[in-house]
């Protein structure tokens, strides 16, 4: 307010020297530049100075977005119907009730559409494949867009579907699996920019489809073009996870079974070998990626990249920076029967890749290990410990060009070359 009122009285005393029609115009402007300055700062100096709201008690009951009881919420679960601690052992039974659990715990499933009758809205030739962009009815609510890319050359192929991870970055889904086009150039930009950050510049599902792979992907529930109408708001995909639950649903749920339905889709067409699919993704992608190997009998083989670990470790106060989870792998009452490493077992005794990363700051080392020997232990009491790879690389939380690479040889021994 000092330095306002010294500007005005400076430019008066600086006018009255002065010849009085030679600078008019120049002390108007700098007046109404001052009194601009002066309502502003005004306006800034009038607003309460804003207090941080602490609840000031001696005890908490929540802390790190815990229960300060986790320690005994977690000694609670036993997880009864995982293969060894269920009374079922015959394996092909326990596969069945084990499955039926998790289907059941998911909720009310979307309803299922009568067809899916895709129609093919753009098209682009690149190196070694065409890339389309597809409209199809994924349930009897939604048709959404996917991206489809198909190898040149004589097929049916073998095929990949491409499950997007989360990031915290809803603005885009499949566009971070496959080079987005027939969209705005500020998607392409956030895609561009978001694969260099997450996947070492390389878009995945382009690597795969001129490696002869069919490709599919397409946006889960909130992400891309299937977000909301106000906008992309992080702190919205909770709230209407809530909602989505007061209305009898789960929205990871609906994530899954679009996922399925999606394979399904994928296994009708007539470019694709339908005894030749598998799915790969990483971080939600991964998550998003065994879950569907577990519950559909579409896909052969699946590789997941920096999403595995057990309740245990992943509900923890003792390292601060960790994958809580949240909504986007919350299956109410799950927990009550099988932890993370068991649901990923109904998958045996498919071949199933597993790489987290030592480097991984949402995923302890420790985590990963115990959910790999969970694992390795189901695979081998059907005899396939050779289909279940699990691995530790000295990398973050990404999936790079080593590791994209990684997965392709996988895919070419278990589909490609099956």
């Amino acid at each position: 307010m000092k330095l306002v009122i010294c500007l005005l009285l400076y430019l008066c005393n600086n006018f009255i020297k002065v010849e009085v029609m030679k600078n008019i115009i120049y002390f108007k402007r700098c007046i109404i530049l001052a009194i601009i300055l002066l309502v502003n700062i005004t306006a800034v100096l009038a607003q309460p100075k804003s207090k941080t709201r602490l609840q000031k008690r001696e005890n908490y009951e929540f802390t790190f977005d815990l229960p300060r009881y986790v320690e005994q919420l977690k000694k609670e679960l036993t997880y009864p119907l995982a293969w060894r601690n269920s009374d079922i052992k015959d394996f092909v039974e326990w596969k069945s009730v084990a499955k039926a659990k998790v289907l059941e715990c998911m909720m009310t499933p979307p309803l299922k559409s009568n067809d899916y009758d895709m129609q093919v809205i753009a098209e682009e030739k690149r190196d070694g494949y065409t890339a389309r962009k597809i409209l199809f009815n994924v349930n009897a609510y939604s048709r959404i867009s996917a991206y489809m890319l198909i190898p040149d050359g004589k097929g049916p192929f073998p095929a990949v579907n491409m499950l997007h991870d989360h990031g915290g970055h809803l603005y885009i889904g499949k566009e971070k699996m496959v080079r987005p086009f027939d969209v705005d150039t500020a998607v392409v930009n956030d895609a561009d920019n978001w694969v260099k950050k997450l996947y070492d510049g390389q878009y995945t599902g382009d690597y795969f489809a001129r490696n002869g792979y069919v490709v599919f992907s397409a946006d889960a529930p909130m992400w891309g073009e299937r977000g909301r109408e106000e906008g992309v708001d992080r702190s919205k995909y909770d709230i209407i996870c809530g909602n989505m639950m007061m209305l009898g649903r789960d929205l990871s749920a609906f994530m899954t079974y679009d996922d399925i339905t999606g394979t399904e889709f994928l296994a009708s067409l007539p470019e694709v070998d339908k005894s030749r699919i598998g799915c790969m993704g990483c971080s939600m992608g991964a998550y998003r990626a065994w879950m569907l190997a577990a519950l559909s009998d579409k896909i052969s083989a699946a590789a997941s990249i920096c999403w595995m670990t057990t309740t245990d470790v992943q509900m923890s106060v003792k390292d601060k920076k960790r994958e809580y989870g949240g909504f986007a792998n919350c299956i109410p009452a799950l927990r009550q029967w099988l932890d993370y490493p068991h649901i990923a077992s109904i998958a045996c005794p498919k071949p199933m890749l597993f790489v987290n990363g030592t480097r991984d700051h949402l995923f302890p080392v420790d985590g990963s290990q115990s959910a790999f020997a969970t694992m390795r232990d189901v695979w081998r009491s059907q005899s396939a410990d050779s289909a279940l790879e699990t691995e530790l690389w000295d990398v973050p939380h990404s999936c790079g060009k080593a590791l994209q690479l990684r997965a392709l040889e996988f895919f070419d021994k278990n589909l490609k070359n099956k």
